[in-house]
């Protein structure tokens, strides 16, 4: 038995309505807490502000047994004249620790050795940006000026 498509048609709006019907979460009630006293409720405890603070830089570099022979290097070869490969040994080091004013101190000598003040007084500014003992501060403000 077919039924005609006009009836067809409603009976499967009215499937497809029930399914939809059926689907649907049931609405609950909320229900409001009942209101508390002042000494019921728990003190509300907001927690401590976070402060990063940059711990300060310590006096001695953990890296300075890396650099150093580099550093020694490059003075010996500065005082051949090889000022080329003085300059590449100190860059060695300073990729070993990019924050050493002593590795700024050995480019300001080699750069002042060289000739090229302007380049020594460049480094030697950069370098007291991270002098920690006051001889290596002392010897780059001589550079520096």
């Amino acid at each position: 038995m077919l039924l005609p498509p006009s009836v067809a048609r409603v009976i499967v709006l009215l499937v497809i309505a029930l399914l939809a019907a059926c689907t649907s979460a049931p609405q609950t009630e909320t229900v409001p807490a009942p209101e508390q006293t002042p000494q019921q409720r728990a003190p509300v405890e907001e927690p401590a502000p976070s402060v990063y603070e940059t711990p300060p830089r310590p006096a001695t570099h953990s890296a300075s047994a890396a650099w150093q022979p580099l550093l020694a290097k490059a003075g010996q070869a500065a005082g051949r004249g090889d000022y080329e490969q003085a300059l590449t040994l100190l860059e060695r080091a300073q990729r070993i620790d990019p924050d050493s004013a002593e590795v700024y101190l050995g480019f300001a000598r080699t750069y002042r050795d060289k000739g090229d003040t302007a380049q020594a007084r460049a480094m030697a500014e950069r370098g007291l940006l991270y002098c920690s003992s006051d001889a290596v501060c002392n010897a780059l403000r001589a550079y520096a000026h």
